[in-house]
This record gives structure tokens, C-alpha cells and sequence, in this order.
């Protein structure tokens, strides 16, 4: 039977092999998928590990994203603009491809959402890695202006610098920003520690989309504020997970798998519905 792993450090908590096992009964292809938790200074030689015994694929998440980027034999194109690799293929003829699926899955979530990307105003929080990989397919939408703010206004710089080629990019800082916008994406880690981004209360009105691609099984701190200053449409990352997992998934067998019932599924499983 085909293997598969998720890779990350923690990882216990992670609901990939939920996800794909179910995509698996959906599509009813015969694969197993587990967890991977090796030491930091490990990764290279368990992943090397994997795939000698005979591994078919794997995800890859926090913090082996980064190195998993230099260690695959061959990148996709949205691999090398992301910097990172969340998801790794052994092709028929043994080369490690190195994929990124979590921009692709954040906007295919949004539209789910009924949420507009074409012509708006978006502005996405953080500079980080999860920021980067999402800039790219965001961009390919043709918002009208996409503004990154950051705490450390040098790297939201030169991360508007590093996209500006494919759309209207720039960087501002968090005392600068000037609304209407349409759509603000909290790429932060902020939620996980049930902090805040230094967000002026005065840009969220009631026709704005909020997503924060953290999840859990109640709102997130972000989007409690956010709905406590009138956002009417809030998102969190949950939709995400299981879009950019139907990515990979789809990347790994050649069939793209339902994400509706999975996450309903998914959703039972963590006790928000």
C-alpha cells in the first residue's frame, strides 16, 4: 500500500491524516498517511528515510518547511516563489518534486466563501511564511492593490519587493494603513499565543471580509475583535487546511478529491458543529 506522512515538529495535533484518509474513501484509492515528528536537526535524514523505504509523498509543515525547500531534487513554480515546500512527490522516475499548496488552498477557500479577490483591496498581515506563500495565487487574481503590513516594516518591504512583479504590491506600515479594504488576511501567528496584530479598530467596517488562517474549535482572538467591531463575514483557516490538502492530494494521485464533506467531516471532529 502507498505511504504517506505529514512531517512537522510538533505535529500530534495535526488533522492531516484525518483529512487524507477520508479523501482516500472518497476517491477510493488505497493509500495510509501518517505522522512524522523528528528532532529539528533530524528532518533531512528521516525524510531521506522515508522515501528509501519506499514513501510515495508527504507534507511538510512548521518548522521543516523552509529546509524542505533545499532538499527536494526539483521545485514547482510556485515552490520557488513561496520559498518553502509544504508537499513532496517521488515522480515515476525518482526525483523529489517539491510543491507548495497553501496559497492555492487559501484562495480556494475564499472562494468558497463567496468572497470577490478580482478589482479589491486586500491587505495581508505578516511577513512571514505562510505570507509568502500566499502572495503569488492572491496576486494571480488581479486584486486592484495588495498592501502587506508587518510589525517589522523591513521584511513586509522586501517582501513587497520580492512579488511586485506580478501585481500591485507594497508595503506599509501598520500606522499607515488607510482603509477601504475589502478583504484582511491575518497570515500572523498572533492567534496562536491569543494575542492581536496592532490593528486600527477604525478600518474594519461591516461589508469587510476577515480571514485568519489559524483555526480551532471556537473563533480565534482575531476574529472575536474583528466581529466585535463589526465585520458581518469572518473566515478562519480550517477551509484552508483541507483545500491545500485536496492540493496535495491531487499533486500525489492525479484526482481531486470533494473538500464540502471532508470539512463538515472535519468540522464534527473538532466539535465546532
Amino acid at each position: 500500500m502507498d505511504r504517506y506522512l505529514v512531517f512537522g515538529h510538533p505535529v500530534r495535533h495535526s488533522k492531516s491524516p484525518f483529512i487524507h484518509t477520508l479523501f482516500a474513501r472518497q476517491t477510493q484509492q488505497e493509500l495510509e498517511y501518517g505522522l512524522a515528528e523528528p528532532a529539528v536537526d533530524e528532518f533531512a535524514q528521516a525524510l531521506r528515510t522515508f522515501f528509501d523505504q519506499g514513501g510515495k509523498g508527504c507534507n511538510v509543515t512548521v518548522p521543516f518547511k523552509e529546509q524542505a525547500f533545499t532538499l527536494v531534487d526539483r521545485l514547482s513554480p510556485r515552490a520557488k516563489r513561496a520559498g518553502a515546500v509544504n508537499t513532496i512527490k517521488l515522480t515515476d522516475d525518482g526525483v523529489l518534486l517539491g510543491d507548495n499548496t497553501d496559497g492555492a488552498g487559501l484562495v480556494a477557500d475564499l472562494k468558497s466563501h463567496g468572497v470577490t479577490l478580482a478589482d479589491s483591496r486586500i491587505l495581508l498581515l505578516g511577513a512571514g511564511g505562510a505570507a509568502r506563500g500566499a502572495l503569488a495565487p492572491l496576486l494571480a487574481e488581479l486584486p486592484s492593490e495588495l498592501v502587506i503590513a508587518n510589525r517589522t516594516h523591513t521584511k513586509a518591504q522586501q517582501l513587497a519587493a520580492e512579488f511586485c512583479d506580478l501585481g500591485p504590491v507594497t508595503a506599509q506600515t501598520y500606522d499607515q494603513l488607510a482603509g477601504p479594504f475589502d478583504l484582511v488576511i491575518n497570515s500572523t501567528s498572533a492567534s496562536l499565543q491569543g494575542a492581536l496584530p496592532p490593528l486600527a479598530p477604525a478600518l474594519i467596517h461591516t461589508d469587510i471580509a476577515i480571514y485568519d488562517m489559524m483555526y480551532g474549535a471556537s473563533d480565534t482572538e482575531f476574529i472575536r475583535w474583528a466581529k466585535q467591531h463589526g465585520a458581518r463575514q469572518t473566515m478562519d483557516g480550517l477551509g484552508m487546511l483541507v483545500e491545500q490538502a485536496a492540493e496535495a492530494f491531487t499533486v500525489w494521485r492525479g484526482i481531486r478529491p470533494g473538500t464540502k464533506q471532508v470539512l463538515r467531516e472535519l468540522k464534527r471532529n473538532l466539535g465546532v458543529i
